[in-house]
């Protein structure tokens, strides 16, 4: 896109237990070729969650880096391979969160989720993304996706980061809890709010909501 920014990277691919571990074991043991293996298998993953949470591909490169050169330093203190995605995400979330607060392309102006939230009490998010089925086919799925990703890179980082983490790439409450190292009320919370963020930007794009 002319401004820098880019378009969120298709969703991570579903993941495998069983090779993450051995992808854990081969690293810990010092088997030659392990982290290379290791960058196989994670560092796609680690790279486009960079480009959605940063949205700008330089920022992206260097979480990558960041993240790659920390896992390679300190995976040898990780002792449960089921918690090596968690561990991971953690070190993603630390140098995204870093990234942006020091990035030359942050924007200058970010929502207020206490402005957007509704008066009068708690109202269900509902779904945030409308389905891109629009009278006008490809023009409309265009503008749609430029004003997603707007809407997205307008969010707080600490709401952004939650969203992305439970909605993008399917962590589970616990898993976004345990990388973010917040409660799992704290995240319900900061999800709800992002989702009615979002859904406010976006309710042209909502059918019912525009009837």
């Amino acid at each position: 896109m002319e401004d820098g920014h880019t378009a969120p990277a298709p969703p991570f691919p579903g993941r495998d237990r069983a090779e993450e571990e051995r992808v854990l074991q081969g690293v810990q043991a010092g088997e030659e070729g392990a982290f290379d293996r290791f960058v196989d298998v994670f560092g796609n993953r680690i790279y486009a969650f960079g480009l959605r949470m940063c949205g700008h591909r330089e920022d992206a490169q260097d979480v990558f880096q960041e993240t790659l050169l920390t896992a390679f330093q300190k995976i040898s203190t990780l002792r449960e391979p089921g918690a090596l995605t968690t561990w991971l995400y953690r070190i993603v979330a630390n140098s995204c969160l870093g990234r942006r607060r020091k990035s030359k392309f942050a924007p200058k102006h970010e929502e207020s989720l206490e402005e957007l939230l509704p008066q009068g009490g708690v109202v269900e998010a509902g779904p945030v993304l409308p389905d891109g089925s629009g009278p006008d086919g490809e023009l409309y799925r265009r503008e749609l996706s430029a004003a997603v990703e707007e809407a997205v890179r307008d969010l707080s980082p600490e709401y952004r980061i939650v969203w992305l983490m439970r909605d993008v790439e399917g962590l589970s409450t616990e898993e976004t809890a345990q990388a973010l190292d917040i409660g799992i009320s704290n995240v319900k919370m900061r999800l709800h709010r992002a989702r009615l963020a979002l859904r406010k930007r976006l309710a042209s794009y909502h059918p019912e909501d525009s009837a």
